[in-house]
């Protein structure tokens, strides 16, 4: 728990690392990741697939450009905005 994880390797549709490398589906010059076909006609379709909310700076933040990590037990995963709010938020615990 706490690693950052390649954002090929995330399923930002159910937000879990998944260990290989996913579908890769573009939508306006950025590369998201889906894990099967519904994933993938999903993301373009649905804007809550692309963004997430950092869990330190309560931002809304793009899921094609965020630093990944598993923050949960079952490889759930979180976004951050950077490098900064990353470390701050696994350095709570």
């Amino acid at each position: 728990m706490g690693d950052v994880v390649p954002s090929e390797e995330v399923c930002m549709v159910n937000n879990e690392y998944m260990g290989k490398k996913q579908f890769e589906v573009n939508f306006e010059g950025k590369i998201y990741y889906g894990c099967c076909q519904m994933c993938k006609e999903r993301i373009p379709k649905d804007p809550s697939t692309r963004v997430a909310i950092d869990p330190f700076s309560k931002k809304q933040i793009d899921k094609a450009t965020a630093i990944i990590a598993i923050t949960g037990n079952h490889g759930e995963v979180s976004y951050f905005e950077n490098n900064t709010t990353y470390t701050n938020y696994i350095n709570q615990f």
